[in-house]
């Protein structure tokens, strides 16, 4: 809520609201009941914190395997890394945001608007956007595929780019200068205020078109499967490509709009645990989905891996042989 004091001739008033009643604070009569809030909170950060930091670690490797491997550097691929960069912006925002805006407990988050707490939750919202947006382009990539009959074209991947990481940069330099003229108060991380749908509206539009994409993927999919003119490898070749993103787009995209059509202090608990908790764990999920599980990535690293332990062994003989005829 927006805390009033009024000036009077003998000074400030007392705030209106009271900080207790605009955090919905507990009193002091339930203690117990606070405490057990505090630390439901103590672990569900612990748990969101190992989850981010397991899926930075698991995106960083994909994308060195991606980076390393001269015959994965494709369209695709790049587009991959995209998306799991976006994934790495999104975890690195959440602890910027919780070391900016919970490293002092004695200070009041409700009277807290500072320049680094506002860059903070600037960024977090960019990453946000960023990453639906590159989910978006992955939806869009594998529909284009699927059009085109697997003829991949360099000459998209600037739109790409310009959708992924373009919309959300000019999503969120009017979200700031809205703030900044109409509601200049706190951290700007409150989802009651009605400038948020500057925010939220570009995020569900962003899932509806995806979930079109899904629709028309599975109905383009299913009359390639079926058509007796594609021969089996083909065929397994659309399976092994759809897969994944089909997988992706109503897992990322169901939650969020489920909760969007409530307001935000409706299901709290549920919410926090879908969007911090279970969220940690999609960036692994990712990795997992298009890189460690990816039969081409798999087979690329047991070829270099072979070539690697024969090379190993062949300067084994070599030093062994000089040694006998020396």
């Amino acid at each position: 809520a927006l805390i009033q004091r009024n000036c009077t001739e003998s000074g400030w008033s007392s705030p209106s609201p009271p900080y207790a009643t605009a955090c919905q604070l507990e009193d002091s009569s339930s203690s117990n009941h606070t405490e057990a809030k505090a630390s439901y909170f103590v672990t569900m950060k612990v748990l969101y914190t190992c989850g981010y930091s397991t899926s930075l670690a698991a995106l960083l490797l994909a994308i060195g395997i991606f980076s390393c491997f001269r015959k994965l550097h494709c369209t695709r691929n790049s587009i991959h890394i995209h998306f799991f960069t976006s994934f790495i912006l999104r975890g690195v925002a959440v602890l910027i945001k919780d070391a900016v805006l919970f490293s002092d407990d004695s200070t009041d988050h409700c009277t807290m608007s500072t320049v680094n707490c506002k860059a903070a939750i600037t960024f977090f919202q960019y990453s946000v956007l960023a990453n639906f947006y590159w989910l978006l382009v992955e939806g869009l990539y594998l529909q284009t595929l699927l059009l085109l009959t697997f003829t991949s074209d360099r000459r998209y991947i600037w739109w790409y780019i310009l959708i992924g990481w373009g919309v959300p940069m000019l999503t969120v330099c009017t979200w700031v200068v809205t703030r900044l003229q109409y509601d200049n108060h706190g951290c700007w991380d409150d989802h009651t205020s009605l400038y948020w749908w500057v925010i939220k509206a570009p995020i569900l539009l962003a899932i509806f078109v995806n979930f079109l994409i899904f629709l028309n993927v599975t109905r383009m999919l299913a009359q390639k499967i079926w058509s007796p003119d594609i021969s089996k490898s083909y065929k397994q070749q659309y399976m092994r490509l759809t897969k994944s993103t089909l997988l992706l787009i109503p897992l990322f995209g169901v939650h969020y709009v489920v909760f969007a059509l409530f307001p935000e202090q409706v299901a709290v608990a549920p919410r926090l645990y879908f969007e911090l908790v279970l969220g940690s764990y999609q960036g692994f999920l990712v990795a997992l989905l298009y890189c460690f599980l990816n039969g081409e990535v798999q087979a690329e690293v047991k070829r270099n891996w072979g070539k690697w332990q024969s090379s190993m062994e062949s300067n084994v003989f070599n030093l062994v042989t000089q040694d006998f005829t020396a």
